[in-house]
């Protein structure tokens, strides 16, 4: 028998490879799915089946791109509906992988169809379970997601904390935890940055599975300090739900090179985004006017859907040279399908072609310090609020860039700003996207809240 856990930290996503005597089966896939069937190649297996834990939100999953390049069936459990053929399992149904078994376990609560996948191994004996959003390590899923049909966020935290206790916390103690997500996901708030963990351990040290947990509590305390979901989240369950196109003819569309020329037409007839994934210094030097910046080396994918109302604009981009198929992908993997090609040659070829360019002005950490001292300045800390209770500036106004659409008229056209964020990475983001609006006044600070930080008297 093999569990092999394939992570990939700029979504904070799990997704599983089991496999056993030359037959195997995938957990919540990734859009891309040459790697799992290139894995079960080289081990002499056949992917038998692709097991959905729920519909996920924060991604699209690669469950029909993988079905029909492999022939494997779709499964989900119970109440989950879809315009595209699966297989619903019933609770407690088993399905056989060569000498092991996979039990479907309904555990509705962060959605209604959630489903933890209980593997049990060829001496009958419970191994490890596949829990989705439904518990992480250190957390569970949050509740708000799925409320329709007259169902509140109470009523799904309710849910929950019945499928905890009567479906997962009965399991053996040294049964493993294989999640879906890990820190840094917007599926839950209090998430390790551990990626799999023991159930006793969890039973242990997961405040949403203590034994003296009343009901009520644990929906008060579920409930309580959660945060607008992505506005791509209810986009990316609906692409689950009701399919969409092959991964192979979004890279072939989106993977052409445009000469400057060729490139500002089609982003005038298209009415395109510019779209810049080099780093935040590249583009804090030198940009095409009104791009918006989003480097591929952060966390791209997730600012991507959040910061992008319109899952559907066409996008042209800039890339680092020889990323191109990689920045369409990882723009796939939460649902922009509509990439239209790329500046072929750069931001060098577009300078080159005598095309206009714009800068954004920045300053280091000891300059803005400077300034902070001896001014009466307007600062913009665009971190999380959590990350800004936990220490500022004093007179640093909190916008968290993740609600940067809905709060820009909190910040005057006319009035010069100093922005920083934790690194330097969001708060380039930040500007991009007031820059491309007309406001014209916003200065960076390198290094953000890390280099400030440190020249803070102790």
């Amino acid at each position: 028998m093999k569990v092999e856990q394939i992570y990939t930290g700029c979504l904070a996503q799990g997704a599983y490879y089991i496999e056993s005597e030359g037959e195997a089966a995938i957990i919540d896939p990734l859009r891309e799915v040459q790697p799992y069937i290139k894995k079960a190649e080289t081990n002499g297996a056949k992917i038998k089946f692709i097991f959905e834990t729920h519909f996920h939100a924060d991604f699209v999953s690669g469950h029909l791109d993988l079905s029909k390049k492999t022939g494997a069936s779709i499964i989900y459990g119970p109440q989950a509906s879809t315009e595209y053929d699966i297989y619903n399992a019933a609770d407690g149904q088993e399905f056989e992988i060569g000498k092991v078994k996979i039990k479907a376990l309904h555990t509705p609560g962060h959605t209604l169809e959630s489903t933890t996948w209980l593997l049990i191994d060829e001496f009958n004996k419970p191994y490890c379970i596949f829990t989705g959003d439904t518990l992480f390590i250190g957390d569970v899923g949050r509740p708000d997601l799925a409320i329709k049909n007259g169902l509140s966020q109470e009523d799904l935290a309710g849910m929950l904390f019945d499928s905890l206790r009567e479906k997962i916390m009965t399991l053996p103690d040294d049964v493993i935890v294989y999640p879906a997500h890990g820190a840094g996901s917007a599926c839950g708030k209090n998430m390790s940055k551990e990626t799999f963990d023991t159930l006793g351990n969890q039973k242990q040290t997961n405040y949403a599975l203590r034994a003296n947990l009343t009901k009520e509590d644990f929906v008060k305390e579920l409930t309580t300090g959660i945060l607008p979901a992505p506005q791509y989240f209810a986009k990316n369950a609906m692409i689950n739900k009701t399919g969409y196109e092959s991964l192979d003819s979004i890279i072939k569309r989106g993977n052409q090179g445009f000469e400057p020329n060729q490139f500002e037409e089609m982003v005038n007839a298209e009415g395109a985004l510019v779209l810049d994934t080099r780093t935040a210094a590249e583009f804090v030097h030198s940009h095409i006017p009104n791009s918006i910046f989003i480097g591929i080396d952060g966390g791209f994918a997730p600012w991507v859907g959040a910061l992008i109302t319109d899952i559907y604009t066409p996008i042209m981009f800039v890339a680092p040279e020889g990323r191109e198929e990689e920045v369409i992908t990882r723009l796939s993997r939460v649902g922009y399908d509509n990439t239209i090609g790329f500046l072929a040659g750069g931001i060098e070829a577009w300078k080159n072609a005598g095309k206009e360019t714009a800068s954004i002005e920045s300053l280091d950490a000891a300059s803005f310090m400077e300034k902070h001292g001896a001014d009466n300045i307007e600062i913009l800390d665009v971190r999380k609020p959590g990350e800004y209770s936990n220490g500022h500036l004093d007179n640093a106004l909190n916008l968290p860039l993740d609600f940067v659409n809905e709060e820009m008229n909190k910040v005057e056209k006319d009035k010069p700003y100093y922005v920083h964020c934790a690194g330097g990475y969001r708060s380039v983001i930040y500007i991009s996207i007031l820059k491309a609006r007309g406001y014209d006044r916003l200065i960076n600070v390198e290094g953000g809240w890390g280099a400030i930080s440190k020249l803070l008297p102790v």
